[in-house]
């Protein structure tokens, strides 16, 4: 997804972990919540898509969202992240997150 903002729609009931995001287009993408990570002071989201039919393995297709408030309501946003050194660096200490879990 490469659409500037993402809200949370708060009126369905999901499983546990699961949530939707609607694009700027109306589309709405189930995704599971695996965690959230800190990097420079900032918060971002790490996301799985389900039900990812482009993708064939068992490692589906991981997204990462900075987490910002939006200024009229003062919920929480997701917006795409376009500095591909910052998605490389929090997917980065994702993967280590969860090699250590691993480890364990």
């Amino acid at each position: 997804m490469t659409d500037d903002n993402n809200n949370i729609p708060q009126d369905e009931e999901l499983p546990e972990g699961i949530i939707e995001l609607t694009d700027e287009d109306g589309v709405t993408t189930q995704f599971e919540y695996l965690t959230t990570i800190e990097y420079e002071d900032e918060l971002y989201v790490v996301l799985m898509v389900l039900d990812d039919e482009e993708t064939d393995d068992d490692e589906g297709e991981v997204l990462i969202l900075k987490i910002e408030k939006d200024p009229e309501t003062g919920e929480d946003m997701y917006v795409t992240v376009d500095d591909d050194h910052v998605s490389q660096a929090v997917f980065d200490q994702f993967v280590a997150m969860m090699d250590e879990e691993e480890e364990e």
